[in-house]
């Protein structure tokens, strides 16, 4: 199975200059645990719970600093038509939880280890 089969055409985005609270505000309405950070349009990063909760135990002004100041620049991304079992790979070699899926400049989806276990749970 390919990643293209488990993103939903959409991913939940961020500008890099919203606030922290802003960012907290938008995982919570949109019942999700990272988001995209845009540039205009560009993937330029990602935010997660686990960012947050590292910016409130060093006491971060959530209304105040922004989110390039606490996301993931440059995050690695992967095409839609990589496999569940390569991308479980990468994540479990690189430690992440959340794998942005693009295809060319056009951000799909995430793709989460959640994601990946339903899928592999399915075959």
């Amino acid at each position: 199975m390919q990643l293209q089969a488990l993103v939903g055409g959409s991913a939940e985005v961020i500008g890099s200059e919203a606030t922290l609270a802003e960012a907290a505000r938008r995982m919570v309405e949109a019942r999700v645990d990272c988001l995209v950070v845009v540039d205009k349009r560009n993937l330029v990063g990602i935010i997660t719970e686990h960012d947050l909760v590292d910016a409130v135990s060093r006491d971060a002004d959530l209304d105040d600093e922004a989110v390039s100041s606490w996301m993931s620049e440059a995050p690695d991304t992967v095409a839609p038509t990589v496999s569940v079992d390569e991308a479980v790979a990468w994540l479990l070699e690189a430690g992440y939880r959340h794998l942005p899926v693009v295809d060319g400049s056009e951000i799909l989806g995430i793709v989460t280890v959640r994601d990946l276990l339903w899928a592999l749970a399915e075959e």
